[in-house]
């Protein structure tokens, strides 16, 4: 059925539960994990508003992308699972965009990622990558709610 789940992850515990399903999913099905972390290389905030160089929060970003990815690796590992991770440098382009980019590349029969179910003003603010996700993925979505606030 899905032979090919791709995962967007950004560390966060909302993602964390997408993840934890994924790899549940997959177990049964016997599919393929494909785990991607998207870095939003352009912050776009001069690098003085920081007080460091541009190149450094850059690498300080793919760093923690890099370590992100491999606590979701394990996770899967811990689940007798294998899978692949990619990191993907945004460069002034939505993470929804490529991370679809990256679905139809690979290309995975599912896409699964946590959502905060965010509504009006906080989505607007916010953004919402799940959002864009839903609207223009060309394979079916799963999304796993996960809302922070009420832990058990």
């Amino acid at each position: 059925m899905y032979k090919q789940i791709l995962v967007p992850t950004d560390g966060s515990e909302t993602s964390n539960a997408g993840l934890r399903e994924a790899c549940k999913l997959a177990k049964e099905l016997g599919s393929h994990l494909r785990f991607i972390h998207v870095v939003d290389a352009l912050l776009g905030i001069s690098p003085q508003v920081f007080g460091a160089p541009y190149e450094d929060i850059t690498e300080g970003l793919r760093k923690a992308g890099g370590r992100i990815l491999a606590d979701a690796e394990s996770l899967a590992r811990k689940e007798g699972l294998t899978a692949e991770t990619r990191l993907v440098e945004a460069v002034g382009r939505p993470a929804g965009e490529l991370i679809i980019h990256a679905a139809e590349e690979w290309p995975a029969d599912l896409i699964m990622c946590g959502t905060h179910g965010r509504r009006g003003l906080r989505r607007i603010v916010m953004g919402s990558d799940a959002e864009y996700i839903v609207r223009h993925a060309p394979v079916p979505i799963l999304l796993i709610h996960h809302d922070a606030g009420n832990k058990p």
